[in-house]
């Protein structure tokens, strides 16, 4: 890894899963000239961290889901190029996480595994999170009425959806995901949006995130599988852009394939799913 970063690890020390954050840190600063940014210090004097912030891109390493990194981070309006968490790599590592600070030999190389992934993904994709998908500049619309509602799927080669309503638009060995209309109308004025993290492994028909709004919490369930390399960060302070538009803006995460050939086998293009959504629409409520 020869590129170096502003790394802005978990605060939360008392926990295990900080101490790793911490080690994965450490380790990333050694092997790479990358600098470590002292969250505590940060966040009372951030003028300190300015010009580092400016000149590199920020690796935000948060310990559990309450992202204490990177809250930290949006709140000093710093848009983060590369996010894990390191409660989520050890669940898909199946790596038990103590109740100790001190890390144990395991935890240790848990965590320079977790560094020598972080490099191997820079080197395939030329930087974090940058997958250049070539997305059709203009999408082709079918409409299905019913009532005072108007649903719209993408009738463009290389659309695929699952029976969750997730689409997936494949172009060579990459792939852009996202909710499709039928999820946006169903849930009204999503509020929340809650992303996977990038450099994260996952099967088809995994999590790769939620969508809330008042009605309802939605798991995004991914039509393929491989290496998140992307998320629209933008749905972060702008969720409304899944209600807007949910095939164009409103796109959820970009991903590396690992085996489209087999996912494609379970998926639907547009012939077959536009038929799914008519019934869908008229036997559910919206």
């Amino acid at each position: 890894m020869t590129k170096a970063y502003a790394i802005l690890p978990c605060n939360g020390l008392d926990k295990c899963a900080g101490s790793v954050s911490k080690e994965v840190a450490i380790q990333l600063a050694e092997q790479s000239g990358s600098e470590i940014i002292c969250p505590v210090f940060f966040r009372i004097a951030d003028e300190k961290y300015k010009s580092l912030t400016e000149e590199k891109d920020l690796l935000v390493v948060d310990g559990c889901p309450s992202r204490c990194a990177s809250k930290l981070a949006a709140e000093k309006k710093l848009k983060a190029n590369k996010k894990i968490m390191i409660t989520e790599e050890a669940k898909q590592q199946a790596v038990k996480l103590t109740g100790k600070l001190r890390l144990n030999q395991e935890l240790e190389a848990f965590a320079a595994k977790i560094v020598k992934d972080l490099c191997a993904l820079e080197e395939k994709t030329g930087g974090f999170g940058q997958l250049h998908l070539n997305f059709p500049e203009m999408l082709h619309y079918q409409l299905y009425q019913k009532d005072k509602f108007t649903f719209q799927v993408p009738d463009n080669f290389g659309f695929y959806f699952n029976e969750n309503d997730v689409w997936a638009y494949v172009n060579g060995t990459t792939a852009r995901i996202g909710v499709t209309d039928f999820v946006q109308k169903s849930l009204s004025d999503i509020l929340f949006f809650t992303p996977s993290e990038i450099g994260r492994r996952i099967e088809q028909f995994e999590d790769v995130g939620e969508l809330e709004s008042g009605k309802a919490v939605f798991e995004i369930i991914s039509p393929v599988g491989g290496t998140i390399t992307a998320v629209n960060e933008r749905l972060m302070d702008t969720p409304e852009l899944l209600n807007e538009s949910p095939y164009e803006e409103g796109w959820i995460a970009e991903i590396e394939l690992s085996d489209f050939e087999n996912d494609r086998e379970l998926l639907h293009d547009f012939s077959d799913y536009f038929p799914i959504l008519k019934r869908k629409v008229d036997e559910f409520h919206v």
